[in-house]
């Protein structure tokens, strides 16, 4: 790549990034999202809407959720709050990989809306290599059709649900929760990460079935204080050792 090719060419090769195995995966898991959204009942626009404007898959199963059980507009917005409180240091991390000499701040706060997860991840791998003043458009470039495929993703798997096989559709079901599981698992580096999936596996289901209401929400309050809580046992009794 040459650094006196302009930003528009930049920009392209960063639609070109949408070949790549995080998109590959993150598009994978959309199919699914669409899927869930329809058995769900939630609606056709909803679901466009949420990939396009929420863009961050938990989030967006926060607020299926929310909107499955019933819940109202203030304690689903809080929960989906909370649930984007993770994206504030990567994107605190990502501000300073991307911005050249003469990125604005206006333009930061829109490519913003970008930074999930994916984005990040591949921000890392890509930018490093990048000019500095072309990291802005490159980054544009890649977000935006990612955002976009995802959202017609989102609308062809949600309309396409209707005429897939059972089977098909049971599998396309659950490969949304099952990329959260194992992305999750395999990124846990600290004690707390891995004794906070085993709380929310186990609490998960018991405060569904017992009908408590905000199950998803006590879930995630109550295992990952219990996670600390066990993290920092486990940290006192290898120092006293």
């Amino acid at each position: 790549m040459r650094d006196e090719d302009t930003g528009l060419r930049w920009f392209l090769r960063g639609v070109g990034g949408i070949v790549s195995v995080p998109a590959f995966i993150l598009m994978a898991s959309f199919i699914g999202f669409g899927v869930l959204c329809r058995e769900s009942g939630i609606t056709l626009g909803q679901a466009v809407f949420m990939t396009g404007f929420v863009w961050a898959l938990p989030s967006q199963l926060v607020l299926v959720g929310a909107m499955a059980a019933g819940t109202s507009v203030v304690v689903a917005g809080v929960a989906v709050a909370l649930s984007a409180i993770r994206l504030m240091p990567m994107t605190a991390a990502w501000v300073p990989l991307v911005r050249g000499p003469k990125t604005r701040k206006w333009q930061l706060v829109l490519m913003s809306h970008c930074v999930a997860v994916t984005a990040w991840v591949w921000s890392v791998m890509r930018l490093r290599d990048t000019p500095p003043d072309k990291r802005a458009a490159y980054f544009a470039g890649f977000g935006a059709t990612l955002i976009s495929v995802n959202v017609c993703i989102t609308a062809i798997s949600y309309v396409s649900a209707a005429s897939l096989p059972p089977l098909l559709a049971a599998g396309l079901f659950f490969l949304t929760p099952m990329y959260f599981l194992t992305a999750l698992t395999a990124s846990a580096r600290l004690a707390a990460e891995r004794f906070a999936l085993v709380f929310g596996l186990v609490l998960g289901p018991v405060l569904r079935a017992s009908g408590i209401g905000l199950d998803l929400l006590w879930a995630g309050v109550i295992g990952g204080t219990l996670a600390f809580a066990a993290h920092k046992l486990l940290h006192a009794k290898q120092a006293g050792s």
